[in-house]
């Protein structure tokens, strides 16, 4: 339908709208975008050169308006940062960064339509508690438990650590059911702390008792009990992961219980840098939800341990953030990646895992 130009004329002289090639390596939303706009400037020409008062011209930019804007709101591969998934039904839930907590849906994991946010406007506790903050919301957590969705979230500013965690929960993730929210369960305050109060995740012991780990760079990770509503801790902060180097670039605990043993999965070096993204996934494991979590080799990963999972390649620049579940009986590896072949956007990535020895590798 559309080549890589396309030339309209406007009466007087031919203009030209150079419209992206359709590269099936790219995602499907930027195509779709592309198009979208392109005909939304066409549309805006139409109507000031009142040639859109044509019955069949203005029919004719009606219709293909509306058959290229499903393209533009759904994805192969959305354009996504720190991703966590969630099934409801028959119906799989994304999770990400974004304004209010992007929102995307799917019935087979592979073409997501995006949905309305989590939250039309910034929380208002949240925008007191930190300065800066604006309704750009990092790095969710989504669980179920007993009848309740919680979704954790980030509230913070880049390279500060006076940052909050903030819950809200839902009986369902159906468009239109709405979301609570609880305001803050975890502080960190600069000057005070030596630990970020993002990249939250919530897991339950052997006891059933809510834990959840956090942490970005500073001293590492940590985890804590939470109390019964996983409103507020109640516990010791342990310390479970951090980088004996000077950058301290450890992020992201996520913790996957399997076999007897507790999987901490993490993500180490920088992010969000496109093309120079040198994010990569190192992994340890413990017997005992606080640690200490040791690596393949029996290093601690509280003293800078760490077993590679993943890193980059010349196909994705950096890799990392994951989360990791258990759908009909195949354990899957949930994560992002700077697109090498799209001037390094981060992307949904999703990787079967498999496992040896009591170790889990990406299956081939």
């Amino acid at each position: 339908m559309f080549g890589n130009r396309k030339s309209f004329c406007d009466g007087t002289h031919s203009r030209k709208f150079t419209i992206s090639q359709v590269n099936p390596a790219i995602a499907q939303e930027s195509a779709g975008r592309e198009i979208f706009r392109v005909l939304l400037l066409h549309g805006a020409w139409l109507c000031s050169n009142k040639i859109a008062k044509i019955p069949y011209l203005d029919r004719m930019f009606r219709y293909l308006l509306l058959l290229c804007l499903p393209l533009s709101l759904c994805a192969q591969r959305p354009s996504v940062h720190d991703p966590v998934m969630i099934r409801q039904d028959s119906t799989y839930y994304l999770f990400a960064t974004g304004r209010g907590i992007a929102v995307w849906s799917s019935t087979d994991r592979q073409t997501w339509k995006r949905g309305k946010p989590v939250f039309d406007k910034a929380p208002e506790w949240a925008v007191q508690a930190v300065p800066g903050y604006n309704g750009h919301t990092w790095a969710p957590d989504i669980q179920y438990h007993k009848g309740v969705y919680y979704l954790f979230y980030s509230v913070s500013t880049f390279g500060k650590n006076g940052s909050c965690i903030g819950l809200a929960t839902n009986t369902s993730l159906q468009a239109g059911s709405p979301w609570k929210d609880h305001g803050k369960v975890i502080q960190s305050t600069p000057g005070q702390d030596d630990w970020n109060a993002i990249d939250p995740n919530l897991i339950f012991d052997e006891k059933d008792r809510p834990w959840l780990s956090f942490g970005s760079f500073w001293s590492g990770l940590k985890i804590t009990q939470l109390n019964d509503t996983l409103t507020a801790p109640v516990g010791k902060l342990y310390s479970i992961a951090s980088r004996q180097t000077s950058n301290k670039a450890i992020e992201a605990p996520f913790i996957f219980k399997k076999d007897g043993y507790y999987y901490l999965f993490a993500s180490t070096d920088f992010c969000c840098r496109g093309v120079n993204s040198t994010y990569k996934m190192i992994v340890g494991r413990a017997r005992q939800l606080s640690g200490p979590y040791l690596d393949k080799d029996g290093k601690d990963l509280q003293q800078g341990g760490g077993t590679l999972l993943l890193e980059g390649n010349a196909d994705w620049h950096g890799v990392g953030h994951n989360s990791v579940y258990t759908f009909d009986g195949k354990d899957y590896l949930v994560f992002h990646g700077y697109d090498a072949h799209d001037n390094g956007r981060s992307k949904l990535r999703m990787e079967v895992l498999s496992w040896w020895d009591g170790w889990p590798r990406i299956e081939k």
